[in-house]
């Protein structure tokens, strides 16, 4: 039976949809080699997800005892979480909503047989 090891961040200040772009680039990678990817994409929100990465290997390495080298990211998604509603105000009195969304990143990883 496989050990999956878990990480999750939440609230990243960054919409899910442009998460995504970042995060399906790495999908099904080694983890060392997805670590490696990240730090050169030149996107907001591969900070965060590196450092959620990083974070799964930590625990993976401490609390289970496996090799950095024999993991593999099994699962990683990127979630809506609660946008925060701003208004902006426009000509005639009118206002302009501005949606600040959030997302939240769940990435599983799994040792390869």
């Amino acid at each position: 039976m496989a050990t999956d090891v878990r990480a999750q961040l939440r609230y990243c200040p960054i919409s899910a949809q442009k998460v995504r772009l970042v995060i399906d680039l790495v999908r099904g990678k080694p983890a060392v080699e997805a670590l490696d990817i990240l730090k050169f994409v030149p996107k907001g929100a591969a900070r965060p997800v590196r450092k959620l990465l990083a974070s799964a290997v930590a625990n993976a390495e401490e609390n289970f005892g496996i090799s950095r080298e024999n993991l593999y990211i099994y699962r990683i998604t990127a979630d809506e979480a609660p946008t925060r509603k701003w208004r902006r105000f426009g000509a005639r009195g009118r206002f302009r909503p501005i949606l600040r969304r959030s997302s939240h990143v769940t990435v599983v990883l799994r040792e390869r047989e």
